[in-house]
């Protein structure tokens, strides 16, 4: 699986831009604020409808633009796909695959998989459960389909169950609707669950060998999914804390409540972990997000990496440069040192400056 070529229009800092990538590696350099990141942002936009910065539609359009164009050529399979996604202000986007427009956004994932590792990543493990659940479900998207109809549909329900919820601030007593709703949330919020303790299992047989090689084999990592509330016991605590949620605004229970834990040599280093064992257990849990990918869809993810080598040191250096070997990576950096003296193979680089890319 590789991305051949990309054009952008009135993009981020871009007016127009056209790129042809290299099927091995594709180094993106220059100074800070140069528009480096955007470039790995649209690629990851064409193929997930979002930004991995959680940026808005219009936060992605050129500034005094209506609207931004970004078309993208893949091969997948030895087939070649062809996806044109219409980023607009005050509406929204507009995505066509191989010519044919597709009526929803979700209809998108599959064709194409990335693993995106960025500085903030190397936060994950000491900051808020948010960004834990974010990605679980940033790669769960990208793998089932069904987990990303669950999730979408659980999404809606608690926003509408809020809604409810605050209109009874205000005197306004729907009880009736909430017992409907309570089902429903409950229905998808347990198929959730289950995905997301799969995936974690797989994803933990996976991190601790790769952890274990990071540390010298001095610690044994072990990644569990904490479930705000069992599925027995779901219907029951959403009725039982109504009262609460009826104070609070908002639902105190359910999955979007969960979070991943992190113990190291029996330690949950998400509050006790040294600096350096939390980023060897981030550098871990991207490690084998590319392994998870490989061994669910029997292909290769796209790698995308921005400026990532700043945030390691020279041990974790070398083990990230030499698991990314022979898949097509995306790389931006401020120079090219660190990568020749790892004698790490080039293929292509790009030199961006103020928006232009030669």
């Amino acid at each position: 699986m590789v991305i051949k070529s990309m054009s952008l229009k009135n993009y981020r800092n871009y007016k127009e831009l056209s790129l042809e990538f290299h099927p091995d590696t594709n180094f993106f350099y220059g100074d800070n604020a140069q528009g480096k990141t955007n470039i790995l942002e649209a690629v990851y936009v064409s193929g997930t409808t979002r930004s991995h910065r959680s940026a808005k539609d219009r936060d992605l359009i050129r500034f005094g633009e209506e609207e931004a164009h970004i078309c993208t050529f893949l091969e997948k399979k030895g087939l070649v796909h062809k996806i044109d996604m219409h980023l607009r202000r005050n509406k929204t986007k507009g995505i066509a695959i191989n010519g044919i427009p597709i009526k929803k956004a979700s209809e998108l994932f599959g064709i194409i998989h990335f693993v995106f590792f960025s500085p903030e990543d190397m936060g994950i493990i000491k900051n808020g459960p948010s960004e834990r659940r974010r990605f679980i479900d940033a790669e769960l998207c990208q793998l089932d389909k069904i987990y990303l109809h669950h999730l979408s549909n659980y999404n809606k329900l608690i926003m509408q169950r809020n809604k409810v919820l605050k209109e009874n601030f205000y005197g306004i007593n729907n009880n009736d609707l909430l017992d409907i709703l309570d089902l429903q949330v409950v229905k998808y919020g347990c198929e959730i669950i289950e995905r997301r303790r799969k995936f974690t299992e797989t994803l933990s047989g996976i991190i601790r060998d790769i952890h274990g090689q990071l540390s010298g084999g001095k610690e044994n990592i072990l990644l569990s999914y904490e479930n705000h509330v069992e599925k027995e016991d779901f219907l029951t605590m959403l009725q039982k804390n109504r009262e609460r949620d009826f104070r609070q605004k908002t639902t105190t229970v359910g999955p979007h409540r969960d979070d991943l834990s992190f113990e190291v040599n029996g330690i949950d280093i998400r509050k006790y972990g040294s600096q350096g064992q939390q980023r060897t257990a981030a550098l871990s849990l991207k490690l084998s997000e590319i392994e998870l990918v490989k061994k669910t869809i029997h292909d290769d993810p796209v790698l995308l990496l921005d400026d990532v080598l700043s945030e390691l040191d020279s041990n974790r250096q070398n083990y990230l440069l030499n698991s990314i070997r022979n898949i097509q990576t995306l790389i931006t950096c401020t120079g090219l040192d660190e990568f020749i003296n790892h004698h790490f193979s080039i293929h292509k680089v790009y030199h961006v400056e103020n928006g232009n890319v030669t």
